[in-house]
């Protein structure tokens, strides 16, 4: 039985994609032993306001000499000033205080050290809870693969049993099919385009948001605007 497997940074607070990529897979793992790149979806992602797209960023500063997982999560108000963007901008969305508890608990007791704990907290609860999506989650680093970029994700693969890697379509830059071909693993190349559109707030229509937005929006109908749809337009 071919075990399907998606490898991937951990994200602050993902758009919807990243869980179409989740629900694809029988296992998925992050890839959170590896360098930090400043201003990326790591530590910020995108939320819809009145005024329109408005960054939501974790203030751990720039420097990338260190793993994402050792990226300490500051000590100041910024849980506070999130919460607060959160509130001004989907409080009158029609599934917002059904998900208001979670996130203003998560925002108001912070309470994980690194960046990377938060970030596997919030996509591990809305994958499960919300999304009711039941791939199971490892850490790159219980695997003890030393090799680094392809050759890295081959070993994971490996390691974990993958006979099937899906991949976002950035990595074709670097991932090469013949590569895997060669150790016998099917490489699969993630598609984004065709999600439906739903009543967002503040228009005009966005796609590449927060999964808050889709949360807060469509309440428990979101996964059909991630893969549901896709059932339902097959022939």
């Amino acid at each position: 039985m071919g075990r399907r497997v998606v490898i991937n940074q951990s994200d602050y607070l993902p758009w919807k994609g990243y869980f179409d990529l989740i629900h694809d897979a029988d296992l998925f793992i992050f890839l959170d032993d590896v360098q930090f790149t400043h201003r990326d979806w790591r530590s910020r992602n995108r939320i819809k306001t009145p005024h329109g797209l408005h960054w939501l960023t974790v203030p751990v500063g720039g420097a990338t000499d260190r793993l994402i997982n050792e990226v300490p999560l500051p000590m100041c108000d910024w849980t506070v000033k999130h919460w607060a963007l959160l509130r001004h901008a989907y409080s009158a969305c029609p599934f917002f205080v059904q998900y208001a508890p979670f996130f203003a608990d998560v925002f108001a007791r912070p309470r994980w050290a690194t960046l990377s704990a938060l970030n596997q907290f919030l996509i591990k609860t809305i994958a499960r809870d919300f999304l009711q999506i039941q791939t199971e989650f490892a850490d790159s680093s219980t695997y003890k693969v030393e090799a680094v970029k392809q050759e890295r994700i081959l070993g994971l693969l490996k390691a974990a049993g993958g006979t099937t890697y899906i991949s976002g379509p950035a990595a074709r830059s670097y991932l090469d099919p013949a590569r895997f071909e060669k150790e016998g693993i099917e490489l699969i190349w993630k598609d984004y385009s065709g999600y439906p559109e739903y009543k967002q707030p503040h228009p005009p229509f966005e796609h590449a948001v927060s999964i808050v937005d889709l949360l807060f929006s469509t309440g428990p109908n979101a996964p059909e605007y991630i893969w549901g749809w896709r059932i339902q337009s097959s022939p």
